[in-house]
């Protein structure tokens, strides 16, 4: 299959699949950056070379991800910044909005505490902030496709709305992460993606364009996935909380030994609990970013769902 003259996420829409493409995170350090920003955020040195020196390892030993936000459309900076400080653990995630007036303020939080319970560094945050990447210096498809979505739910939801930096697999664009849980979601147009907002405030999780919680690993966000598609009847589908996740380590291969991934339990809150077998496929070789060349692609793909007793 040819993929030459097509976007980077138009080649990935072709056949690769969603379940399992949110880039791991567990901890969000989102800081307010009106101006233009480069294509790294902390290579480029957008936030200055003095903080950048300083914060580049301790963003790296904390496993914290720096990110970029600031609000769609253009307005005059006050000089005050939003920074949010988010946990994406499973089972205790947090959000906490702060504001600091100087850069430097930065240095002076402890990026440990991300990893931790809510450290009551700033105000608590109850509903979830919405992130939209527009990070065109990273990947055209980000700015094309996901501004127009930026716009359309700060329409609606006006303070929680932020377009941000690269998130993680922009061949999946538009790409819509909802902190602080860290439900990642991809290839969504402005109604599916106001639906979805509007569906996770009611504690729902839908599976259109989802791609995973950030605090999984892919093999844990497909196992839940294939578990909700299985028990997708609306009378009783799962709330977004109402499923847990973890790897099984030493479980029997299904498939073939050469492609096998592993598997994955998947525990309801009311005692159901499902065993769920997982294995990469290999998809023809395409870019993975708008202008380079092409390599190979691969998915993880769940071939098992079983209901243990």
């Amino acid at each position: 299959m040819m993929f030459s003259g097509l976007s980077c996420s138009a080649a990935a829409a072709v056949d690769i699949p969603l379940p399992g493409t949110a880039t791991r995170v567990t901890g969000w350090l989102c800081v307010e950056q009106p101006g233009a920003w480069g294509r790294d955020v902390i290579g480029d040195e957008v936030l200055g070379p003095e903080i950048t020196a300083e914060l580049a390892p301790r963003v790296k030993a904390a496993k914290v991800r720096p990110t970029l936000i600031r609000r769609p459309g253009r307005s005059e900076f006050t000089g005050v910044r939003t920074v949010l400080l988010a946990s994406s653990h499973p089972g205790r995630s947090w959000c906490e909005r702060l504001e600091i007036t100087d850069l430097k303020q930065l240095l002076d939080l402890d990026l440990d505490l991300l990893n931790g319970p809510a450290p009551g560094l700033g105000v608590p945050v109850a509903d979830s902030p919405i992130l939209v990447c527009t990070h065109g210096k990273r990947d055209q498809c980000c700015a094309l496709l996901g501004r127009p979505i930026a716009a359309r739910l700060a329409a609606e939801y006006p303070d929680r709305v932020w377009e941000c930096s690269h998130t993680g697999g922009h061949r999946f664009a538009p790409a819509m992460v909802l902190l602080p849980v860290g439900l990642t979601f991809g290839r969504l147009d402005e109604d599916a993606a106001a639906a979805v907002v509007a569906a996770a405030d009611r504690d729902e999780l839908p599976l259109t364009g989802f791609r995973g919680r950030s605090g999984c690993s892919p093999l844990e966000q497909v196992a839940e996935i294939a578990v909700r598609q299985q028990i997708s009847d609306p009378a009783g589908m799962p709330g977004a909380d109402d499923l847990s996740v973890a790897e099984m380590p030493g479980a029997e291969p299904t498939g073939d030994p050469a492609t096998f991934a592993g598997a994955a339990l998947v525990t309801h809150r009311d005692g159901r609990r499902w065993q769920v077998t997982a294995h990469t496929v290999a998809y023809a070789p395409r870019q993975a970013s708008c202008g380079a060349a092409p390599k190979p692609a691969t998915g993880l793909v769940a071939d098992g769902v079983r209901a243990l007793r």
